[in-house]
């Protein structure tokens, strides 16, 4: 397929999962989900994942004056609670289904913007526009290595200097050929070094290499 038919079908079977089921789609461990239930498994992740290392993602700044990006929002399940420490979140998906769930959830958080984007770049957002950029279980899902590394490029892009990067992505290498919407392609440690550096990020941290939940740290260095 070419690069516009993947995208297309990255589109439609995403708002196709979101009209099905979007809460286990997004968070597949449980089919049913409770509002108490589905936004607090969002907040243990972002505590897990970013307030543990807000020292290090803050970088001298005070969080509430911090713009940050959510890479693949689905139905807003952690962009609620990244909205409670951050001045400012804007959060994009793929599917305009899972963005309209997200608008009703979050509908009362004045600091969120959610955007529909193309699955590709992040187009919409001017240079160094942020200070934080997160993406969770998202990655995973993306079918060709270049789309990957487009969003990794696009977001050393939005990302002011000395900003943090975190993501996460399948590090079992699935070839593009076995790769489709929900499966999606693979990194090796060196394939995903590669793309990083390339993009002009440095590689701070790393966990799950080998494994489905692959983390990396990565920095816009200072000028």
């Amino acid at each position: 397929m070419t690069d516009q038919e993947i995208l297309n079908s990255m589109r439609r079977d995403w708002d196709e999962r979101a009209r099905k089921n979007a809460r286990h789609f997004v968070a597949s461990s449980q089919e049913t989900w409770s509002d108490e239930e589905f936004f607090r498994s969002g907040t243990e992740e972002v505590q897990d994942l970013v307030e543990k290392e807000l020292i290090s993602i803050s970088r001298g700044r005070s969080p509430e004056s911090l713009r940050a990006l959510e890479i693949g929002c689905g139905a807003g399940r952690m962009t609620m609670s990244l909205s409670r420490i951050f001045g400012m979140v804007a959060a994009v998906d793929v599917s305009q289904e899972m963005i309209a769930q997200a608008r009703v959830a979050l509908r009362d958080r004045t600091n969120v913007e959610l955007q529909v984007n193309n699955g590709f770049d992040l187009s919409m957002f001017p240079d160094e526009s942020f200070d934080f950029a997160l993406s969770a279980i998202v990655f995973q899902h993306i079918p060709k290595h270049s789309i990957v590394e487009n969003y990794i490029r696009e977001t050393w892009r939005v990302l002011r200097p000395d900003s943090i990067f975190k993501f996460q992505l399948q590090g079992v290498p699935i070839p593009e050929k076995d790769a489709n919407t929900w499966v999606g392609v693979g990194f090796t440690e060196d394939r995903i070094r590669g793309v990083v550096e390339r993009c002009g990020f440095q590689i701070t941290a790393t966990s799950g290499a080998g494994t489905q939940y692959y983390w990396l740290t990565c920095l816009k260095p200072a000028r």
